[in-house]
């Protein structure tokens, strides 16, 4: 005799205020809500067709397991995040929401020996490469199969030198599925900058421009002998004087170098940079592949030559952004979100030479 295994599950019905039409999804992306009308009683703009909260949920009958949809690949599963830097704070919530994802620190995980930002321990390897091997190193302390890591760069615009730039990278590793991904973020909302100080001068502009003393900063001697270690997590006036004056003592040349504590915890405007960072990639988790329903689903590379709108030869300009899948070989070349379709006169080498 052949038993059939039936399964139920109850689906509410979108919320009041909207109605969503019931369409096949296959390009990944969310359903469109209902034109709203205009209400003659109240003036005010209405959803069209609302649903009543009297009417009883929708019910679908599967005849298999397998068939039923995996929203939340991760729900209620424990994820390590590598940081001794309080990244906690800003990343927890965006994969608890998004994925129903438990964030856990290991304690006493030492993230510094992959690299410090005032070059005490030089980074080694690219920065892609250390945030990889930063989550490995919080899975192999934590004994979990997932791992998330963050790693930032900063320095001049590859284009403008005088304008500091901020680079960060978010990492997410996946042992159980065999996968691992990564977003990027290159921002200018930074402040990120360093002067050297010879003896007691006035730095209260420079101060303002750098946002202290909301944002910490560090002090270290001006020498040659790596040997020497920099104060770091300085939020006040009085240990600002006081690390100048010291860091100047015990340099060969008389010299301090002040610059800005870019560790997170120590710094408001990249902890809201790594936060976008977080939402973007528990986004991308939580979006499956049109193909075979693995998470991870979202944009891997772009592919220039938009054409010129005066003679048509491509350009250097993105013409496409390229989506793969995490698990198969679906992949999908999709146009520019910002529905540009012709590059500026300006842009093209022909016409423009």
């Amino acid at each position: 005799m052949i038993h059939r295994l039936i399964l139920r599950y109850r689906v509410r019905r979108p919320p009041k205020t909207l109605r969503y039409e019931a369409q096949a999804n296959t390009q990944g992306r969310p359903p469109r809500a209902a034109s709203p009308v205009s209400s003659r009683r109240s003036g005010l703009r209405m959803p069209l067709r609302c649903p009543s909260l009297l009417e009883p949920p929708m019910t679908k009958t599967y005849m298999n397991v397998s068939e039923i949809p995996v929203l939340k690949p991760y729900f209620g599963r424990k994820t390590c995040l590598a940081t001794k830097h309080g990244k906690e704070k800003v990343v927890a919530r965006p994969f608890r929401h998004a994925l129903g994802v438990e964030i856990m620190v290991p304690a006493d995980l030492d993230t510094d020996s992959l690299g410090t930002f005032s070059n005490e321990i030089p980074r080694l390897g690219k920065p892609l490469d250390v945030c990889f091997q930063k989550a490995r190193m919080g899975m192999a302390a934590a004994g979990l199969p997932f791992g998330i890591a963050n790693e930032g760069s900063f320095g001049p615009h590859p284009s403008m030198p005088f304008i500091a730039s901020d680079y960060e990278i978010i990492a997410f590793v996946d042992d159980e599925r065999g996968f691992s991904i990564h977003e990027t973020l290159f921002s200018l909302k930074t402040n990120y900058a360093h002067r050297e100080v010879c003896g007691p001068v006035e730095l209260d502009e420079w101060l303002q421009a750098v946002k202290f003393p909301s944002h910490g900063l560090i002090v270290q001697p001006k020498s040659d002998n790596p040997q020497i270690t920099a104060e770091k997590g300085i939020v006040s006036l009085a240990h600002l004087r006081a690390a100048i004056a010291r860091a100047t003592a015990r340099s060969e040349r008389a010299t301090a170098l002040v610059a800005t504590d870019m560790r997170a915890h120590f710094n408001p405007t990249r902890m809201a940079l790594i936060r976008r960072l977080a939402f973007r990639m528990a986004r991308r988790l939580a979006t499956p592949c049109p193909s075979c329903q693995a998470p991870g689903w979202g944009m891997t590379g772009q592919s220039k030559g938009l054409p010129c709108k005066e003679c048509g030869m491509p350009t250097e300009m993105i013409l496409s952004e390229i989506f793969t899948c995490t698990a198969c070989t679906h992949r999908e070349e999709r146009p520019r979100l910002d529905g540009l379709r012709e590059a500026p006169i300006d842009r093209c080498p022909c016409c423009n030479p």
